[in-house]
C-alpha cells in the first residue's frame, strides 16, 4: 500500500483498534494481523496496549499544531476507562511539586496498571469508587480530558503514598516532599479537607492534623 494512501487512511483518527483497522485497511484475520505487524515495523502504527494503536501520521498533525501534551492526556483517558489524570503529573502541572514528571499518572476504579509505549508511559492507580471524583473535563477538539483539580490531585497522591511512621509522614509533608502549599487557595483547602472527611481513614486524618497544626490548610 502506498505511503500517501496509508497517510490518508491512518491520519484520520486519534487512535485505532484492531476492529476499526479491519474496516480502514479492508483486511481480515491473518491478512489484518500481517498488515498490523508490518505497519508497526515501519512505525506507521505505534502499539499503546493490546488491540489499541496510534498512527504516526496522525501524531505528525498533532505535533504541527503543538498539541502533543493535550493529545497524550486525551489518550490517557482512552487507554484505561474510567480514569482521570492526577497524582505526580497533575501536581507538577499545578506547580505543587518542583520535580519534572516523565509519565502520565492517573486514577482509575479498575486495577492498578502501567502501559509503556515508545511515546510515553501511562501509569494508573486504583482508588475506591467513593473517592473517584474531584476532576474537571477539559476540551480537546471534540473530546474531553478528565483532569483532577489541584486539591484532589494532592489528596490522591497522599492517600496512595505509603509512610512507615507518623514522623516520616510529618517530615514529608513539611520538608522532604517539597510540596508548595502556597499554591492552594482557600477554596482548594476546603475541598482538600472534604476529601479527607469522605475518605474516613486514620492516615488522612493524621495528615490533616499535621497540616492544620502548621497552618498549611
Amino acid at each position: 500500500m502506498e505511503t500517501l494512501k496509508l497517510k490518508e487512511i491512518l491520519g484520520e483518527l486519534p487512535y485505532y483498534t484492531k476492529q476499526n483497522l479491519n474496516l480502514y485497511l479492508n483486511k481480515n484475520d491473518e491478512a489484518l494481523n500481517y498488515w498490523i505487524k508490518t505497519l508497526i515495523r515501519k512505525e506507521a502504527l505505534i502499539p499503546m496496549k493490546k488491540g489499541m494503536y496510534i498512527s504516526s501520521f496522525y501524531m505528525e498533525k498533532v505535533k504541527s499544531k503543538n498539541e502533543m501534551e493535550e493529545y497524550l492526556e486525551y489518550l490517557a483517558g482512552i487507554l484505561r476507562y474510567p480514569s482521570y489524570i492526577s497524582l505526580e503529573y497533575a501536581l507538577a502541572k499545578y506547580g505543587l511539586i518542583p520535580e519534572s514528571v516523565f509519565q502520565i499518572t492517573a486514577i482509575t476504579t479498575k486495577t492498578t496498571r502501567k502501559y509503556d509505549s515508545k511515546i510515553i508511559t501511562f501509569s494508573y492507580r486504583k482508588i475506591k469508587d467513593v473517592l473517584f471524583s474531584g476532576f474537571t473535563e477539559q476540551k480537546y477538539g471534540d473530546w474531553n480530558i478528565r483532569f483532577a483539580t489541584a486539591p484532589k490531585a494532592l489528596f490522591d497522591y497522599l492517600y496512595l503514598k505509603k509512610f512507615v511512621s507518623n514522623s516520616e509522614l510529618e517530615n514529608y509533608l513539611l520538608e522532604r516532599g517539597r510540596i508548595n502549599w502556597q499554591i492552594l487557595k482557600l477554596k482548594d483547602k476546603k475541598l482538600f479537607r472534604e476529601y479527607i472527611r469522605i475518605s474516613s481513614t486514620k492516615k488522612m486524618n493524621t495528615i490533616l492534623k499535621i497540616l492544620e497544626k502548621n497552618k498549611l490548610v
